[in-house]
């Protein structure tokens, strides 16, 4: 039976909106339910929809189509929508499903919308696809590195990057997003505790009281404590029994 998928289409330009919502009625497993003219209100439908897909602009007026990754469910499907080639590198670095260039050919489109049934069964990154023992290869501070997972004491969101923090003291920053890192960290090790912090379980040493029902987590290794957000109460509560 075919997989179906519900999807939103954001994208700073209504023409550009509804021609797309118009050459996605050929696909009868895509389910358009809104669409959205830049990331704060595209952040609002998603919390309120939770589509599978976003098909997603990049350069909009305000905030990059890439800050919206960064909030989405770590599970929703990402096909980038743009103008402009120069991203391709960074969208693929996070996962993206597949990037498509203005105007859409529609012969790019299907292979995209192919893709999504390919995804579901198993090919490319997956969801908490790292074990805690893994080595990964990956680009810190402009020099390509060899890290265990276990070594990772919290990974922050800076900017366009993440700075990670390793047991031996070090730190740097790789282009890797906030989504990717969630996604495929082993979840019963890693928590995202904060929109900008995720961090090891192993090396939390205590966690205390703050204002607003937030509380401060002190790692292992690390000065300054983090600050873990409301929303993400009841999943560390859970993680700790």
């Amino acid at each position: 039976m075919k997989k179906h998928f519900s999807a939103i289409i954001v994208d700073d330009e209504r023409l550009a909106r509804k021609e797309m919502t118009s050459m996605l009625k050929e696909f009868d497993n895509i389910k358009i339910v809104g669409d959205a003219e830049d990331v704060r209100s595209a952040k609002t439908l998603t919390d309120r929809l939770k589509p599978d897909l976003i098909f997603l602009d990049i350069q909009m007026p305000g905030e990059s189509g890439f800050k919206l990754v960064e909030q989405v469910n770590p599970g929703t499907k990402i096909i980038f929508v743009t103008a402009y080639d120069e991203y391709a590198v960074r969208a693929f670095d996070i996962n993206a499903l597949d990037y498509l260039m203005k105007p859409i050919n529609p012969d790019r489109l299907k292979k995209a919308i192919e893709k999504l049934s390919l995804d579901t069964k198993g090919n490319g990154i997956g969801i908490n696809d790292l074990c805690y023992d893994d080595t990964l290869f990956i680009l810190i501070n402009s020099q390509m590195r060899f890290v265990k997972v276990y070594d990772i004491l919290t990974i922050i969101s800076s900017g366009d990057y993440t700075e990670v923090c390793f047991r031996d003291k070090s730190k740097g920053l790789t282009s890797k997003p906030m989504r990717e890192w969630e996604m495929r960290l082993p979840e019963n090790h890693f928590i995202r505790i904060h929109r900008t912090a995720i961090v090891n379980l192993n090396y939390i040493q205590k966690i205390e009281d703050w204002y607003s029902n937030s509380y401060r987590i002190y790692i292992t290794g690390i000065t300054e404590p983090l600050l873990m957000s409301r929303r993400y109460t009841s999943k560390i509560k859970g993680k700790m029994k």
